[in-house]
């Protein structure tokens, strides 16, 4: 039976021209369903709604069963991120760009709400990345990641050279401007337009993608996701890795990064009849 909701958290892309009007609507569309509102601290200061309790990240996660994101993919990511321990299921209404994690237009938010509030709703779990930057046996930092982890190049210098291992195996060492490990959520970002495949969501794999690699022979593989990909900086100047926003730069030589499944998944909702196929169809201008 499907979940039925008492407070939602709010969340918006608070530095959108002319967002408050919308997350006032969206607001006062919850409340009037009987429902009690918070907002996420920084969305309810950077915009100046008042009238509802302004909340920290971790406060929500213990107050809220359902959380309404209202901006762009990566306004989605940042806060699913912070979610993604407290299991909170996240409703995504874009108000950005492409939108393949936000997915409810901005104009249909009314219509798309008001069932999934009713009970009337699809349940999506994405699975998520984690890993730590290793320096002389100790963890240096750790981060969590859902759509990709990229270690990258130097901004001035040449190409980055890494040894490879997935699991006990050894795989190349590579030398390319990068190379990116991203979940079938990330495979329609970074990893898209460095030419990786799309994987389906419920698909348990990751793919490992170079970015402009030295030898063309150098292709991106899907890999089983039960496995630790580890990746080790063997020449390059100024190497740093991302986890999406969380970032640590000019990696040494030596050090080594590792990506694992997290234990920590994001539940998406959607509306009844939603499918993956047609937000490909729809962002990708697949039309005939």
């Amino acid at each position: 039976m499907a979940e039925r909701f008492r407070h939602v958290a709010i969340v918006g892309k608070h530095q959108a021209p002319g967002i408050r009007p919308v997350l006032e609507e969206i607001a006062q569309f919850l409340c009037a369903s009987g429902l009690e509102v918070s907002l996420e601290h920084d969305t309810a200061l950077n915009t100046g709604l008042a009238g509802y309790d302004a909340l920290t990240h971790d406060q929500l996660g213990r107050a809220c069963d359902l959380a309404v994101v209202i901006g762009g993919d990566g306004t989605m990511l940042g806060f699913a991120r912070e979610m993604a321990a407290h299991g909170i299921p996240l409703l995504g209404i874009n108000q950005g760009r492409l939108g393949f994690i936000t997915d409810i237009p901005i104009e249909r938010w009314r219509e798309s709400l008001a069932p999934v509030l009713a009970g009337d709703y699809e349940v999506e779990p994405r699975a998520m990345l984690e890993g730590e930057v290793w320096r002389d046996g100790e963890a240096i930092f750790t981060g969590l990641a859902l759509n990709d982890v990229v270690v990258s190049r130097g901004g001035v210098s040449g190409m980055v050279e890494l040894k490879i291992s997935v699991g006990e195996h050894f795989v190349a060492n590579m030398r390319a401007d990068g190379l990116i490990v991203a979940s079938p959520t990330g495979s329609t970002a970074y990893a898209l337009s460095a030419g990786g495949p799309i994987l389906h969501p419920s698909i348990g794999g990751w793919l490992m993608v170079p970015i402009a690699p030295h030898t063309l022979s150098n292709r991106p593989i899907v890999l089983p996701d039960a496995g630790e990909v580890r990746m080790e900086i063997v020449a390059g100047r100024d190497a740093s890795v991302n986890f999406d926003m969380q970032s640590l730069a000019s990696l040494l030589h030596g050090d080594t990064i590792t990506v694992r499944r997290s234990q920590h998944q994001v539940r998406f909702l959607h509306p009844k009849g939603w499918s993956y196929y047609a937000t490909l169809r729809r962002k990708l201008r697949w039309y005939i």
